[in-house]
């Protein structure tokens, strides 16, 4: 006879098992998940993940932004949506704006400037309901914006949702390189792919090269570079919308994305 301790063991195990389920589900329709990662917070990761998004829905690609930085959610003001998801029947109907399908965190905050003080369990429910509960449809591409770190968040996305490859997103500083190394030390630990790695702010102020000694450190693709401009200012829409040269920059940083997809085995259709 089944003991209490066991019985709640398997009931846990059949939860487990469930929510997978309704997760492979959910993100059954999309051919490419990738995730937009950076070893600290600050260096430009929800913008790349915000121009990135907006590229591949400029080219005609079927696309999707999931936020899944719990604790500061900003994707949706990047993106410049005014409209929150909605909520029916038990399901998230993502926002979308430029083209681009949009879940965020920060549409179920009653104020803006709200703290999220959430421990780690709290974090993995809210990241799970997401996935189990956002209707996304068909999708070429599902850029996944994580939080930064190598803690419990972006461990939870990692484990629960099955990733096609990550971007590493650094700067030219030191100190951001070394993090970013820790990140992808992390990814190749949980045997995920990295796509390659992005150099953020690059110019006079912070310099440039980094990210390409990086990626040859760590034996990946460098997928390119994007200089700190005045056009970043203009927050009416995506600056790769608005800027021919941002634009120049990241149709570069695309085309190399895809053949870094490709050579993964990993490319959409």
């Amino acid at each position: 006879m089944s003991t209490p301790q066991e019985n709640a063991r398997l009931e846990q195990i059949k939860r487990s098992w469930d929510q997978r389920r309704q997760i492979t589900d959910r993100l059954s329709g999309i051919k490419s998940k990738i995730g937009v990662y950076s070893g600290k917070g600050g260096v430009g990761k929800t913008t790349v993940s915000v121009n990135l998004a907006a590229s591949l829905a400029s080219e005609g690609k079927k696309v999707g932004l999931l936020d899944v930085d719990i604790d500061c959610p900003n994707a949706n003001k990047v993106l410049g949506v005014t409209e929150p998801a909605d909520y029916v029947d038990g399901q998230i109907i993502p926002a979308e704006k430029w083209g681009v399908k949009v879940v965020s965190m920060a549409f179920f905050q009653e104020k803006e400037d709200e703290a999220i003080i959430w421990r780690g369990p709290m974090v993995h429910n809210a990241i799970n309901q997401f996935l189990q509960s956002t209707e996304w449809g068909e999708l070429d591409y599902l850029i996944v914006d994580l939080p930064p770190g190598t803690s419990d968040s972006p461990l939870t996305v990692m484990q629960t949702i099955p990733m096609d490859g990550f971007v590493v997103v650094t700067t030219p500083q030191l100190l951001a390189n070394v993090d970013a190394k820790r990140c992808i030390n992390m990814i190749r630990k949980l045997n995920l792919n990295i796509v390659g790695v992005v150099e953020n702010y690059t110019g006079d102020i912070f310099g440039e090269g980094a990210g390409s000694v990086l990626a040859q450190e760590v034996d990946t693709e460098y997928l390119g570079s994007i200089a700190l401009r005045q056009a970043y200012q203009d927050t009416s829409r995506p600056t790769v919308l608005l800027d021919d040269e941002v634009s120049s920059e990241y149709d570069s940083i695309t085309t190399k994305f895809r053949e870094s997809l490709k050579a993964l085995g990993r490319e959409a259709p």
